[in-house]
């Protein structure tokens, strides 16, 4: 966020929610070197002061922080097909003003899903700066990709509102042309980090 238009009474919360992302970002290790560009890209919009939450729809300002949560369970992830985006998509939310992104991955979690973490929410595996599609095309998304544990046999309610569906894919069978374009990348770094067999937790039923 800019700081230099910000109420006196509002900078430590601002300086607090910039040095959250700043260690954020420092956490991810790069998969390659798009990542480690994305990586210096997303660490120099932060320092700029720049405004970092969308604070108006669709896309106020151009370039802000949204929060991915890809939700896994042995070898799979659950997508959602986003009727604004038009492609299969993890869930996730832009981050509000103060918020620190995980807290905005527990509350996505719950307001997208129905469903409360079962564990906390450890660092971002992967960062990626991206030009938005579909109906609310051309803003760029600086996302921060989450990953969540829960359990395919768990019941899903999703908000109809956003999605049109929601489906568990096996990793290598995930619909990468109808999806984020980062997604084979993630898929890859996600299968190195959190193997078929992997289960460090659930999520539970709210």
């Amino acid at each position: 966020m800019n700081t230099n238009s910000a109420a006196p009474d509002l900078f430590p919360v601002y300086a607090t929610m910039r040095a959250s992302i700043r260690a954020e970002l420092r956490s991810i290790r790069p998969l390659d070197a798009m990542e480690n560009d994305h990586l210096t890209d997303a660490l120099a919009w932060v320092e700029s002061g720049a405004e970092l939450c969308r604070l108006a729809k669709p896309a106020t300002p151009p370039k802000h922080l949204v929060a991915y949560f890809a939700v896994v369970d042995d070898g799979h992830i659950l997508l959602v097909d986003h009727r604004n985006a038009q492609r299969w998509l993890p869930t996730g939310g832009h981050v509000e003003p103060g918020e620190h992104p995980r807290q905005t991955v527990a509350r996505e979690l719950k307001e997208e899903l129905g469903l409360a973490p079962g564990h906390p929410i450890a660092a971002p595996l992967m960062v990626t700066c991206t030009t938005t599609v579909g109906l609310t095309a051309g803003h760029v998304d600086v996302s921060l990709w989450y990953v969540v544990h829960a359990e395919r046999t768990q019941p899903i309610v999703f908000d109809e509102g956003e999605f049109l569906a929601a489906r568990w894919f096996v990793f290598d069978q995930v619909p990468f042309a109808r999806s984020d374009p980062h997604m084979p990348r993630f898929i890859a770094k996600l299968a190195a980090d959190h193997p078929p067999g992997t289960r460090r937790g659930a999520v539970v039923s709210r």
